[in-house]
């Protein structure tokens, strides 16, 4: 799967992630922001496009209808804030945490979760066209009614996610771990597994395997 990569121009001044305060409408674009604190912050409709977030932190901030196109967050915390209603697109999450936050009714598309620790997010109700979920952590991870087109699941922890009203048909977990998950056998339809999930989706059906 090609994802498309965010448009980034070469030279990005240095911004906090503070001055978008004092923008007239709440935006950040063209500029690198590194080792900002932004925790229990309320902004609403925020826009973000063209720009670089390093080491900084987002904890338990409401940024509620946020628009992020063309970013990359490296290493930052978000853990329980609340992105729900957003739009994200062309973005990459690496080495981020985003443990706890809400994307509740959110919009992806191009987007990179690379080595991400995700437990305890809530995605429901939201869209997905090509996201990529590499090497992340989806503990107990909520994927409630979710729409999945062209979506990867590659070496993460998925324990105890739930996919309840969602379709995987065309989905690859089979490189993915996990003891338990939510799923119906309607949805399991045309999902790709590997032998081993196989038995173990049989045992949790209740069947009994015998060699």
């Amino acid at each position: 799967m090609k994802i498309d990569l965010p448009k980034i121009s070469r030279e990005l001044p240095i911004k906090s992630f503070q001055d978008i305060f004092y923008e007239e409408d709440p935006e950040l674009d063209m500029c690198k922001v590194r080792d900002s604190v932004f925790e229990n912050e309320v902004v609403d409709r925020a826009r973000l496009s063209n720009m670089i977030v390093e080491r900084s932190r987002f904890t338990n901030s409401d940024l509620k209808n946020i628009d992020m196109t063309d970013a990359i967050f490296e290493n930052c915390d978000l853990s329980n804030a609340n992105l729900s209603k957003s739009s994200i697109h062309r973005v990459i999450f690496k080495n981020c945490k985003l443990l706890g936050v809400d994307f509740t009714e959110s919009r992806f598309g191009n987007v990179q979760f690379d080595n991400c620790v995700l437990n305890l997010t809530t995605f429901a109700d939201s869209k997905f066209e090509k996201v990529s979920f590499q090497e992340a952590s989806l503990k107990s991870t909520d994927f409630y009614n979710c729409k999945l087109k062209q979506v990867e699941f590659p070496l993460c922890h998925l324990d105890a996610a739930n996919f309840d009203q969602t379709s995987l048909k065309g989905i690859d977990i089979s490189s993915s771990a996990f003891e338990t998950l939510t799923v119906s056998m309607e949805n399991l339809k045309g999902c790709k597994v590997s032998s081993y999930q196989a038995i173990q989706f049989a045992a949790l059906m209740g069947l009994i395997i015998k060699d």
